[in-house]
């Protein structure tokens, strides 16, 4: 679905930012288009860390709201995963802003899998980001958008 709603984009002139899973998915777009790409906080393997999650869950922001997680939803996760990220070429197109106190996820292993990318580690913070308006500059120039 994404790439049916990206196929018409100028791929010199198109971004994309993600967070979190939506991370996993926007380097998906950069590995197929090579647009500059903007991560926070970003999903390194979530098939392995959704595979535990399968079955009836609830969402988090509305407990009272009830889902089933199938299997195949990790097999179409793995079926995206990017074998080297970034590649060496798209170095110069990732910038990651990762905090060490990211409770969802291990900055450690974000960092690793964006080795060679412009990488803002962050000292404490959360995986939300919360201080996100204090980053929001050096995204904006990043993307040639201040």
């Amino acid at each position: 679905m994404v790439a049916e709603g990206i196929a018409g984009w100028p791929r010199t002139s198109m971004a994309v930012i993600g967070s979190s899973l939506g991370g996993f998915y926007a380097t998906w777009v950069m590995q197929q288009t090579g647009c500059r790409t903007v991560l926070l906080n970003p999903a390194v393997d979530p098939a392995r860390d959704l595979a535990r999650y399968i079955g009836d869950q609830t969402a988090w922001h509305d407990p009272a709201q009830h889902f089933h997680f199938r299997p195949e939803f990790v097999d179409e996760l793995r079926a995206l995963e990017c074998p080297q990220t970034p590649l060496p070429a798209d170095v110069d197109q990732v910038m990651a802003v990762i905090a060490k106190g990211d409770e969802v996820l291990d900055w450690r292993e974000m960092t690793g899998r964006y080795a060679g990318a412009r990488i803002r580690l962050l000292e404490g913070g959360d995986h939300a980001l919360s201080d996100f308006d204090a980053h929001l500059d050096a995204i904006m120039g990043f993307l040639d958008l201040a």
